[in-house]
């Protein structure tokens, strides 16, 4: 998975010098990827479990870049302003999955202060097909998804509706590739008037 993240990204644009922002980065199966690609410094994963972030120091002394400068930080509130810093990119493999949907609003709440105008969010999940209202599990081609617990299925159309007003624009990729079905939603942020 780590291997199609860097190469979805740089099919979008992702360029050596720009600045990535990998939120629920784990133990960083995408971000020795993206700290190899990426300038030094210019990789920043975050993560709520300390262990998988302990885990991703190691990959990146196994892999050998640990001196790359990689930013690695333990939050479970969306603190991106900690970074102190805009990004031109941010990824969420496999988040929004596993998050009830008043987390991800906090998320992408937090994520238009942190992306430069014009700068791009792209997070996966899974699609819930319909109708909305629904209690009984969702069947899928790859897996079965619910409503109401993990792992979450969401119709697009709430992502619109979360960022409706805000700074952030919303685009429904879809199909991206990813090996068990989960879509792609991209949101822009866009300039203040």
């Amino acid at each position: 998975m780590g291997k199609l993240q860097l190469e979805f990204l740089v099919n979008e644009g992702l360029q050596p010098n720009h600045y990535l922002l990998d939120v629920g980065c784990g133990g960083l199966r995408g971000g020795v990827h993206f700290v190899r690609y990426l300038e030094p410094g210019h990789y920043f994963g975050v993560d709520k479990n300390a262990a998988f972030l302990k885990a991703g120091e190691g990959e990146l002394r196994i892999a050998g870049i640990a001196d790359r400068g990689a930013t690695l930080t333990q939050d479970d509130a969306f603190n991106f302003s900690r970074f102190g810093r805009k990004f031109d990119y941010a990824f969420a493999q496999s988040l929004f999955t596993h998050l009830p949907f008043n987390i991800i609003m906090r998320c992408l709440s937090e994520m238009q202060s942190a992306l430069e105008p014009g700068g791009k969010f792209y997070a996966t999940f899974f699609r819930n097909p319909g109708p909305r209202l629904r209690s009984d599990p969702i069947e899928t081609q790859y897996r079965v998804v619910y409503s109401d617990h993990d792992p979450y299925g969401y119709d697009p159309d709430m992502f619109a509706w979360a960022v409706e007003g805000s700074l952030l624009a919303l685009n429904v990729m879809g199909d991206w590739g990813h090996p068990r079905g989960q879509e792609m939603l991209v949101f822009t942020r866009q300039a203040e008037d």
